[in-house]
């Protein structure tokens, strides 16, 4: 007897495509060996950036897109000032322009009272076109041209003359001006901090500081009032500080019995580490970081007689990455993934290396938008330039993400801005959550007018080819 047919097809459930299995290994000591499910750590989940939702903020403004938090920035100003203003009262921050110049955020740290620290004449220029006077820019840098230091010695910048062809320079400039302009004197010196930065002022320990406080005080132009150093960059010995101020001290010694007269300002630079992760550094930021108070009890300590003074000098600071980092996200967003020959899953981000050149040296935190369930496992993440390098991150403990959802990688908000790349594709919008809690576009996206603003068509007469 023949079976009867159904009047249905059967429902073949839906293959999946076979992915070779792998055994790669897990380096992660908070993985265990059944894995670890990616909704216990809920601190890799950041839905919203001070009461906005990451979804809303990418639907409105684009992906990628820099977010930054001005409460955060001013919570950062305020705190660290205080850290330090209670050890040593005759305290000036002065903002880094090169950390990120975005008018903005340049405003925002200029009203809670920095002044402005800048490195060239471009730097300078944004400073004064921001209404800051030049008695408030701090003019640092190894290369300074004539032009520049002419319009800030008119304007009454705090100049700090970085080598030997600058005092000549600003002598010059000064004697035509029939003048006496006041300097400061850069100096750099071994306080057990590797790299040693010293291409930039004078060394201490060879002899040229000496030299160059006898060149400058000789000088019938020059008037010598300050002395300045900057140690490094994210500088986790805070004892270093206090090496440096101690090396201070001996040439302001030396200085003021030179030109009889007291010195006007110490400047012991930035250099101050965020709550960023350096590649090698395995313990977390909480742990391997000192505590701001003891970066100030070291680079105040030595300061400390000057206190007795009727007129103390002033302290300048000039602080970047330790005001601006944590307050600074990259939403970006997946746009494919595949399986490495490795085993790895490689997720291609809308973001790169263009927009995150600190990416090299620094391990971001990465958060998803929303809890994804699922066993975590070995990711990387490139970005979606056509080069090789283009990799933000070489190993992650991801969950299966899926096309379209949205990473926010965090602290980002020191250099990624004034490095970024306009290579390949356009930069990105960059928004604000104002302390009041509105949002303000405050770098719009590129356009391709933009980028062609500043090039230049062919001649009108054609070239002619020969004919083959």
């Amino acid at each position: 007897m023949k079976k009867p047919q159904s009047k249905h097809r059967d429902i073949v459930p839906a293959v999946k495509p076979y992915e070779k299995p792998v055994i790669i290994k897990i380096e992660s000591p908070l993985v265990a060996k059944a894995g670890m499910s990616y909704d216990h750590p809920q601190a890799s989940v950041r839905s919203h950036i001070d009461g906005h939702a990451i979804q809303h903020l990418a639907k409105t403004y684009g992906s990628p897109l820099f977010v930054y938090s001005q409460a955060t920035m001013i919570k950062q100003y305020q705190s660290a000032y205080d850290a330090i203003a209670k050890h040593y009262p005759h305290l000036i921050f002065g903002w880094s322009y090169k950390t990120n110049y975005l008018r903005a955020i340049c405003q925002t740290f200029h009203q809670l009272g920095a002044y402005a620290e800048v490195v060239s004449d471009f730097e300078y220029q944004k400073a004064r076109n921001l209404g800051i006077p030049g008695t408030e820019i701090i003019f640092n840098g190894p290369y300074k041209d004539s032009v520049a230091l002419k319009q800030a010695m008119i304007d009454g910048a705090i100049i700090n003359i970085d080598h030997f062809g600058e005092v000549d320079d600003l002598e010059a400039i000064a004697k035509s001006m029939d003048r006496v302009v006041a300097v400061g004197l850069r100096i750099n010196c071994h306080t057990g901090l590797y790299p040693h930065w010293s291409r930039f002022g004078f060394n201490v320990e060879n002899g040229q500081a000496s030299h160059a406080i006898e060149r400058i005080t000789g000088s019938e132009h020059l008037k010598l009032v300050g002395i300045h150093t900057h140690l490094g960059t994210f500088v986790l010995d805070h004892q270093a500080y206090r090496k440096a101020a101690e090396k201070l001290m001996e040439l302001v010694q030396d200085i003021e019995l030179r030109t009889k007269m007291p010195i006007k300002y110490i400047d012991l630079g930035g250099g101050f580490p965020s709550l960023n992760r350096l590649r090698g550094v395995y313990q977390s930021p909480e742990i391997a970081i000192p505590s701001l108070e003891k970066y100030a009890q070291s680079l105040t300590g030595p300061l400390k007689p000057f206190l007795n003074r009727l007129n103390p000098p002033r302290l300048y600071l000039e602080l970047g990455r330790h005001l601006i980092d944590e307050a600074g996200f990259l939403v970006t967003s997946v746009v494919a993934d595949k399986m490495l020959p490795d085993g790895r899953r490689s997720y291609v981000l809308d973001a790169g290396v263009n927009l995150l050149y600190t990416a090299t040296w620094y391990k971001f935190n990465i958060e998803t938008d929303q809890p994804v369930t699922g066993l975590m496992e070995p990711a990387v993440l490139h970005g979606p330039l056509c080069m090789n390098i283009d990799t933000i991150e070489e190993y992650s403990m991801l969950p299966r993400l899926s096309r379209g959802q949205h990473l926010i990688i965090s602290p980002v908000g020191a250099y990624n801005l004034t490095q970024s790349m306009q290579f390949i594709r356009y930069r990105p919008a960059v928004v604000m959550v104002l302390e009041s809690g509105e949002v303000c576009v405050i770098k719009r996206q590129e356009t391709l007018e933009d980028i062609e603003a500043t090039e230049c068509d062919l001649p009108l007469a054609q070239v002619k080819r020969e004919q083959a």
